[in-house]
């Protein structure tokens, strides 16, 4: 019996997303101790949870019992962070899974799902998952959205009654960090579709967060993390505020036992110390800024600026670095010339980014060996 033919089709054509290689993977591929690496390439927060997370966990009594599908402590506690009212706050295992349960609630198979690439390619993986029809709608070359190119597309599609069901829009950008303004946002909303904004990095950005904007557009919703600013990667906590003709539905279609016990007592001690939250996010970016001073300083690497912890290089192609193959890209000579030397950043290739390297801001230590290896790389 062919098994692999009962699999569904747009399944079996479809590209698997590329995750970051786990950490002891790497340790073991490169031959090198866990200290010896640095690793800047998945934008996880170098300083880790605030103490009372790791005491809570500690504390831990009731991982025998399945977590409250209500997420009732968790909900309360972000709803005082945030300013809103629970009845707005959903919870699930990273944005993630709230990604996975807004296509599941407004897309069928051949649906339009619009993106607006170089972005997260988380998007463009739901699309595929769902058997939605993938629009992309290029940015500008410095990555800012191109709104009215956004709004002669929908036009077109919506005239052919393709409107897209949702379009996706992460602010700050990953991989450049670079933000949409109040302006432009406001446009897009006036648009005929669900606006998605993911505001995973929103934290280390210079303007405040559009949580509140949920409560004044029903077509808005907003999606927030723990990974980066609590420094919880690892135990996938994410949350969205929705609108309250949109969240009635999804609390039917979602898993009832995530995020786990785990995450929600960590996730609540998170936000009972703010002052180690905006410690860490000064840090980081106080970091940003000079790392990428620091990069200026190679006239081969074009750093663009960012508002999340992470900074976006384009490499020129006559950078001097050494390889056994001349025709490869230059960001993937230089990203695989630092693992060599045990400092791990980002290369995507594809469309628009295959002359860019991603390096994740991590501690001043991390960004010095960062520098030294650029340097031996030449």
């Amino acid at each position: 019996m062919d098994v692999e033919s009962l699999i569904n089709p747009h399944l079996r054509a479809m590209q698997a997303y590329t995750p970051i290689v786990p950490f002891e993977v790497l340790t073991r591929r490169l031959g090198l101790p866990p200290d010896a690496i640095v690793k800047l390439d998945a934008n996880e927060n170098p300083y880790g949870p605030s103490p009372r997370v790791r005491e809570a966990l500690a504390r831990a009594e009731a991982i025998h019992i399945y977590p409250d599908p209500d997420q009732t402590l968790l909900r309360e506690a972000i709803g005082d962070y945030l300013g809103l009212p629970t009845e707005h706050i959903l919870c699930g295992a990273g944005a993630d899974e709230l990604i996975d349960l807004v296509a599941r609630a407004f897309v069928q198979p051949g649906d339009v799902i619009a993106d607006l690439p170089p972005t997260f390619g988380m998007y463009r993986w739901i699309a595929d998952v769902t058997n939605a029809t993938y629009l992309p709608i290029p940015r500008r070359a410095d990555f800012s959205v191109d709104v009215p190119a956004v709004q002669r597309v929908f036009e077109r599609a919506s005239s052919e009654g393709r409107a897209p069901r949702l379009l996706f829009i992460a602010d700050p950008n990953n991989p450049d960090g670079s933000t949409i303004s109040d302006d432009a946002l406001r446009a897009l909303l006036d648009l005929p579709t669900v606006v998605v904004l993911d505001e995973a990095y929103v934290d280390f950005s210079a303007h405040p967060s559009r949580a509140g904007w949920v409560r004044a557009h029903d077509n808005l919703i907003v999606l927030r993390t723990f990974s980066k600013l609590a420094g919880m990667a690892g135990l996938r906590v994410g949350y969205g505020i929705f609108p309250p003709a949109v969240i009635k539905h999804l609390w039917k279609i979602k898993q009832p036992y995530t995020p786990n016990i785990a995450g929600s007592l960590g996730a609540i001690a998170a936000l009972s110390d703010r002052a180690y939250l905006r410690q860490t996010v000064n840090a980081l970016v106080a970091e940003r800024e000079r790392m990428r001073a620091l990069l200026a300083r190679f006239e081969w690497l074009q750093p663009f600026p960012s508002q999340a912890n992470f900074v976006l290089c384009r490499v020129a192609e006559d950078a001097p670095i050494p390889s056994a193959d001349h025709a490869e890209p230059a960001a993937r000579r230089l990203k695989q010339a630092l693992e060599r030397r045990g400092v791990l950043v980002r290369y995507f290739d594809r469309d628009g980014l295959r002359d860019c390297v991603r390096i994740s801001v991590g501690r001043p230590d991390q960004t010095d060996r960062l520098l030294a290896a650029i340097a031996g790389s030449c």
